[in-house]
């Protein structure tokens, strides 16, 4: 066994070839400056000159640490255009969704604008069969009596205001009065149309604008009689058909229904 053999070694570890190799060249190029400076004071009239140089020390991580950024510049525009996109893909099923709920709207709405127009049809068809059936009841009818004329009729139509005005014949009439023992005139009419699910103004003169203007000579059962001008009348009353009105005409005679020649209205209108 070695008699050195347990000194541990003071050797410095080996440097790579690459990093031994910059250092040779370093130091050949400081070895050449100093070189051209001693010539330069080979002179005698120089004086001796004494300098002293570091040697610079290079570090050979700077590649590793350039191509680490590059590499990250690289992944940082790769998710910028993978956000992109997503984005874009977002903002289009955005525009699709938007579009399709339109026309889901439009499209209900058409629907519910048919259906719509398709009842309002059917409910007009009905009106005017009640009010044929009705005005053959009502041109049979002779009689004054309370009750005369009445026929059966689903409530909310025609017939059943005139069945209700007809039940009110000989009660009595008291100014301001709206039911059930007693009416004045505008309110006998409100009352009956409130048969049909249609509320009136309470008074004579709004009464007698609702609605539709309609001739004398073309009256259904139904239609509001009134007297004196369209919109300022003085009275009013509930063509019963046949001829024939029922309306709380004064004190003196109270609820009655009579024939149009007792005392002619001026004009009509019709609601239903």
């Amino acid at each position: 066994m070695s008699h050195t053999a347990h000194i541990p070694s003071h050797r410095k570890p080996r440097r790579s070839a690459s990093k031994l190799a910059v250092r040779a060249g370093v130091a050949g190029g400081v070895l050449g400056t100093l070189a051209m400076a001693g010539t330069a004071s080979a002179s005698p009239a120089a004086e001796p000159v004494t300098e002293t140089l570091e040697m610079p020390v290079l570090n050979l991580d700077l590649a590793s640490e350039v191509s680490s950024a590059v590499t990250t510049a690289a992944e940082n525009s790769r998710a910028a255009a993978v956000d992109g996109e997503l984005q874009a893909e977002e903002e289009s099923a955005r525009s699709g969704a938007a579009a399709e709920a339109k026309e889901a709207k439009e499209a209900a709405e058409k629907k519910a604008k048919q259906e719509a127009d398709r009842k309002a049809e059917a409910e007009r068809a009905t009106r005017n069969a009640e009010r044929s059936a009705l005005k053959t009841a009502s041109a049979a009818a002779t009689s004054e009596e309370q009750g005369a004329g009445t026929v059966t009729a689903p409530k909310g139509s025609a017939a059943a205001i005139v069945n209700f005005a007809r039940a009110q014949v000989g009660k009595a009439y008291i100014l301001g009065s709206t039911g059930p023992s007693a009416y004045d005139c505008s309110g006998l009419v409100q009352a009956a149309y409130r048969q049909a699910g249609i509320t009136l103004p309470r008074t004579s003169q709004p009464q007698s604008s609702y609605g539709t203007s309609v001739s004398l000579n073309a009256l259904q059962p139904g239609d509001i009689l009134y007297w004196g001008a369209k919109g300022s009348a003085y009275h009013v009353a509930i063509y019963v058909g046949g001829g024939k009105f029922v309306g709380a005409q004064n004190p003196s005679t109270g609820i009655v229904e009579r024939n149009l020649s007792y005392d002619r209205p001026t004009g009509a209108v019709r609601v239903l």
